[in-house]
């Protein structure tokens, strides 16, 4: 069975997203509250339904739920924008997109914190879900208005989808 590599090299940052030094995906993920950033693209299509993914089994925070279109940490050395194009790439196959900066926050739960940059973009062309995903598909605001609280969603996504849903 596939599962994330715990050897992984993130940057631990600072409140404000200076480096001051970094660590493991398993020293991150693992009670140790090293704060980390990540990056997050909301995609719309030009009807306002937003695209979801739903996270595989295998996955060591959150398996088997619907999240952000796009998420993923940012490597070691890497800059946000390298990692948000990145991440859009691997995990959607997508590489031109014009991405409109929404937020950042600190997101905290029992086994990690993230610095979480938000981004969302429009976008009509072909979405190509990789491997690392178990599929993705358009929701309308509606229905996921009525999902919300019944734990079909990550954490992460029900805190950020009032930021970006009008």
């Amino acid at each position: 069975m596939r599962s994330d590599n715990s050897q992984e090299l993130f940057p631990v940052v600072d409140a404000s997203g200076t480096v001051i030094g970094r660590a493991t995906r398993g020293e991150c993920h693992g009670g140790s509250m090293l704060l980390h950033p990540v990056v997050h693209l909301h995609l719309f299509n030009s009807r306002g339904e937003l695209y979801l993914q739903r996270r595989p089994l295998w996955k060591d925070i959150q398996p088997g739920r619907w999240d952000t279109a796009v998420g993923g940490h940012v490597d070691y050395g890497e800059t946000i924008d390298e990692a948000l194009r990145r991440e859009v790439r691997e995990e959607l196959g997508i590489t031109d997109f014009q991405p409109e900066r929404v937020a950042v926050y600190e997101f905290r739960s029992e086994r990690e914190r993230e610095l979480i940059h938000v981004y969302r973009t429009v976008y009509d062309g072909a979405v190509c879900p990789s491997e690392e995903l178990d599929g993705g598909r358009f929701w309308r605001p509606d229905e996921i208005r009525a999902n919300l609280g019944r734990e079909v969603f990550t954490p992460n996504f029900e805190g950020e989808v009032g930021r970006i849903l009008k």
